[in-house]
């Protein structure tokens, strides 16, 4: 088929332009409307799971209401999330904000409290309220159970969040669960371990594992978006190993492939390990999942409701 120039207009919808990028069909523009194709079906076919990972400053990054959005629509059936992205949500959802990075100096942030992810500043006043609120957390849960799994831990969290705003609150009102295999390398984790100190509670990470391998086996099919790479994607992609691999995937990651790294391998690579079914849908895009992901998922929301 022919390359076909992209061609721009004054009164184009997002989906317009998704659709210059499938009519190119190369390159990014190719690939991010594959990606784009590839979500409308995984959100409309009702015999499939979608699960999604979020690796990365995704919530720092202001992707926290997209998340929360795709929850309460329906549209992702499971989260496999890093104890950052889950730190920062309740940072949030306890009243404290991400601020824009302007360039000051990082020892003068750190003279002032304040944290810097890229451009993206957070202060210790606001950790300080989160591990207030945390502590009086745990010690209500921890008063009703010894022994916990993270998932369970996270969804009891979720209830008892006022945020409408929070994906962890909505994922528990949804009944959506969410993993955090490296949940300890967190700021939720070092405050998990301070309250282990002089506590009886047990976060038991090997009993998840039950709960994931049921949901994979009840799966008929299981899609994957794949947001960063790293522990969560793995994460993903070895819990579907024991039935064969992921029906249908996108993976968005700025990693590169060349050293080996799973972040940056295409998502072809898994069908090798039987992470991805032979014949499964995927699409890889290299690009930054602020930017990328919000397009995808507002022109597959386009295909879905016909615009």
């Amino acid at each position: 088929m022919k390359v076909n120039p992209i061609n721009v207009t004054n009164d184009m919808k997002i989906i317009d332009l998704i659709n210059q990028f499938d009519s190119s069909g190369v390159l990014g523009a190719g690939r991010v409307s594959r990606a784009c194709n590839i979500l409308a079906d995984m959100i409309q076919d009702r015999d499939m799971n979608v699960f999604m990972s979020l690796g990365g400053p995704l919530i720092p990054g202001g992707m926290r209401n997209i998340v929360t959005k795709m929850i309460n629509e329906g549209h992702v059936d499971l989260i496999v999330s890093s104890g950052a992205n889950i730190t920062h949500d309740l940072v949030e959802a306890f009243g404290g904000s991400h601020y824009r990075h302007e360039g000051r100096d990082d020892e003068d942030l750190n003279a002032d409290g304040i944290g810097r992810i890229a451009d993206i500043n957070v202060g210790a006043d606001d950790f300080t309220i989160f591990e207030t609120e945390i502590i009086k957390i745990f010690e209500k849960i921890a008063s009703e159970k010894k022994n916990i799994s993270i998932q369970e831990l996270l969804f009891e969290i979720g209830l008892l969040i006022d945020d409408e705003n929070s994906f962890l609150a909505a994922a528990a009102r949804n009944n959506v669960p969410i993993f955090a295999p490296g949940l300890i390398d967190s700021m939720m984790g070092l405050q998990l371990w301070i309250f282990n100190q002089d506590h009886d509670f047990v976060v038991d990470a090997v009993a998840d594992m039950h709960y994931l391998s049921d949901i994979v086996f009840e799966s008929e099919k299981v899609g994957a978006v794949l947001l960063g790479g790293g522990l969560t994607k793995h994460y993903t992609l070895a819990s579907n190993v024991i039935k064969g691999g992921l029906d249908s995937a996108i993976q968005i990651t700025m990693d590169r492939p060349e050293a080996g790294s799973l972040g940056g391998a295409p998502l072809e690579e898994a069908k090798s390990w039987a992470k991805a079914k032979c014949g499964s849908n995927l699409a890889s895009v290299v690009g930054d999942v602020t930017v990328i992901f919000p397009l995808i998922y507002a022109g597959a929301l386009d295909k879905i409701n016909g615009d």
